[in-house]
């Protein structure tokens, strides 16, 4: 008797349950007619156009407040590091094993070559000296002459090994760009190797000097074959320090430039290794 008692309740909850997605006597789908769903689709839908629209158009509006070429906002990197090349902080090679020191020259070579050859120069200005080259109204902003030759012995042309087959290697020193930079003062390059004996120096151009002429940087799209000065550094290492790891520090003088923020220590400033073993 139970069982027989419970199949019309049984069959009640089933048609229930199909009436909750399709009511066949009403013809409504999921609790609403076809009109219903109508208006509830045709509402979300001007809604959703209207939330695309807002966006759009203060993206737009946003969008018309910014200069492609130069950043808004400039405040968090306001001062330049300082770059090695070769990029690497720990030089350590043997000046009798040409295929030891192979990738340091290698990689010097490959830099200068890039945009620092005669062929490339050519095509640049010879700019005043000591003098912002100022091109604020000039769309396409034209770029300073840098020959590699101003490096001297460590240009790659008088010494294609860069001085590390005699145990005296030249490493260059470049600023990371910054738009809209104008050091003040006389920017230079100084190096110092922490040991009781100081160790020789050539600097390339000569004393050091970033010259202003290169600045400001206008940005990569306006800037296009903007290319950054460079100072090279030749260590002139004698048998004694040979075998010895040499830290060497090299900070940016004589300007506005910070080289001292313990926070960061490449700003204005790098230390690298140095071992030239015999």
């Amino acid at each position: 008797m139970a069982s027989t008692e419970d199949k019309p309740t049984n069959k009640t909850e089933a048609s229930s349950w199909k009436d909750s997605f399709y009511n066949p006597r009403t013809g409504e789908v999921l609790g609403r007619t076809a009109g219903s769903w109508a208006l509830i689709l045709l509402f979300y839908l001007v809604f959703y156009c209207f939330l695309a629209g807002m966006f759009a158009l203060t993206m737009w509006v946003m969008l018309l407040t910014l200069d492609e070429n130069i950043p808004r906002y400039r405040d968090r990197v306001p001062f330049p590091g300082l770059v090695v090349l070769p990029n690497s902080l720990d030089i350590t090679f043997s000046k009798s094993d040409p295929l030891n020191y192979a990738p340091y020259v290698e990689s010097l070579e490959n830099f200068l070559q890039k945009g620092y050859n005669d062929t490339e120069q050519e095509k640049y200005l010879d700019c005043l000296e000591g003098q912002y080259f100022l091109q604020d109204d000039a769309l396409e902003k034209k770029v300073c002459r840098f020959r590699r030759g101003y490096l001297s012995l460590c240009s790659g042309l008088s010494d294609i090994n860069f001085g590390y087959s005699e145990g005296r290697p030249c490493v260059l020193l470049k600023l990371n760009r910054i738009i809209g930079l104008k050091p003040l003062g006389d920017p230079y390059v100084n190096c110092t190797v922490k040991k009781d004996n100081p160790v020789q120096m050539q600097y390339f151009p000569r004393k050091g000097r970033i010259d202003k002429m290169y600045f400001p940087y206008y940005g990569k799209k306006a800037h296009v074959n903007y290319v950054q000065p460079l100072v090279a550094v030749k260590l002139l290492l004698n048998k004694e320090d040979y075998n010895k790891e040499l830290s060497v520090e090299c900070r940016v003088e004589g300007s506005n430039l910070r080289n001292n923020d313990e926070r960061d220590k490449f700003l204005g400033r790098v230390t690298f290794r140095v071992k030239v073993v015999e």
